[in-house]
């Protein structure tokens, strides 16, 4: 490129050409179309989210063994550990309805249970979950419990559910009609079993539950869990503290004074004692007698609400608020700090 100057001295009017280079244009020229139209690729890293958040809620939990632990709760969330609570992973299941309650056969297969009628079971330790078909119904058939006895899985639930596997969670079959009151727990002990449920409701089986009757109780109130250390002695609790025994298989019951005015929601025996959990972490022991009953906490300043308890080895797992292992008297809730 040629520019022309006028160059003025010496006396003498003269006419210069200077030759420049285009080089300048051209970077600049670059350097606008590289911003205007060349974007850069943003790296983007992402953060897998931890497999137990703070906010995070369980209602079932199952220990088939001392190591693998598996606790189901809110929005479809299933999580497990293999090292006895030391840490855990979470599995996808497709489905975002809460999981009210989980049983395993063993370390490999489980079923899980919750609101809509999900039914989800697993043949892999959980690497994958498939939904099962439950019998139609018009009423809403939320799920909150199920059991497994003998091989079979029992799933119970509102308006009257009751509903038996006998194939590992495939397939399901009604075995009480519909009705207008919620089931909330099932036992067995060989062929007889027992179902609890609202306004104190109570029936028993002798049949492997192909047949069940209604069992009087001195309460009205709705019991939420049922347990059995044999075929005679048994527990079930239930709302407003309410605690009955049984020491003739479930033909008669008496009410233990009441100690606690928290909701009791879960009651197991574990070798040893019985044990029952609730409300604003209340904790209840007695042994194999059932009297006296010994109230107290989870731990000291624990708060939490309880849902289901299972005992693997030494520890107990908790559901509820959220997930804790207590071992030992010391209490440490995941995603939290020891307490």
């Amino acid at each position: 490129m040629l520019r022309r100057f006028r160059k003025y001295g010496g006396g003498a009017r003269g006419v210069v050409t200077v030759a420049t280079s285009s080089a300048p244009l051209v970077i600049v020229g670059g350097l606008l179309y590289a911003g205007l139209f060349v974007k850069a690729e943003a790296v983007v890293q992402k953060v897998e989210p931890p497999a137990i958040e703070r906010r995070d809620s369980f209602y079932g939990v199952a220990a088939p063994n001392g190591s693998v632990v598996w606790a189901v709760g809110a929005d479809g969330k299933v999580v497990r550990s293999e090292d006895g609570g030391q840490s855990w992973s979470r599995q996808e299941t497709n489905t975002g309805a809460n999981l009210q309650g989980i049983a395993a056969w063993d370390a490999d297969s489980a079923v899980a249970v919750g609101n809509d009628g999900v039914v989800i079971v697993t043949r892999d330790a959980g690497r994958t979950w498939t939904q099962s078909e439950i019998p139609a119904t018009g009423n809403p058939n939320k799920l909150f419990r199920v059991r497994i006895a003998d091989g079979a899985a029992w799933a119970v639930g509102e308006f009257g559910a009751l509903l038996r596997s006998t194939d590992r969670g495939e397939t399901w079959s009604r075995m009480l009609p519909e009705k207008d009151r919620a089931w909330n727990d099932v036992a067995f002990v060989g062929n007889t079993g027992w179902l609890v449920g609202e306004f104190g409701a109570l029936m028993k089986t002798t049949d492997g539950g192909t047949t069940w009757a209604a069992v009087e109780t001195p309460n009205e109130v709705s019991l939420m869990s049922v347990a059995f250390r044999d075929a005679e002695h048994g527990v079930a609790v239930g709302l407003a503290g309410t605690l009955l025994t049984t020491a003739d298989g479930g033909a008669t019951w008496q009410q233990v004074p009441a100690f606690t005015r928290e909701h009791l929601y879960s009651v197991i025996w574990d070798e040893n004692r019985w044990l029952a959990v609730g409300d604003k972490g209340v904790m209840a022991t007695a042994e194999a007698d059932t009297a006296p009953w010994q109230p107290g906490r989870v731990a000291e300043g624990d708060v939490s609400w309880r849902t289901a308890l299972a005992r693997s080895g030494t520890r107990y797992f908790l559901a509820g608020s959220n997930l804790a292992v207590l071992d030992d008297g010391a209490l440490s809730v995941a995603g939290h700090k020891r307490m």
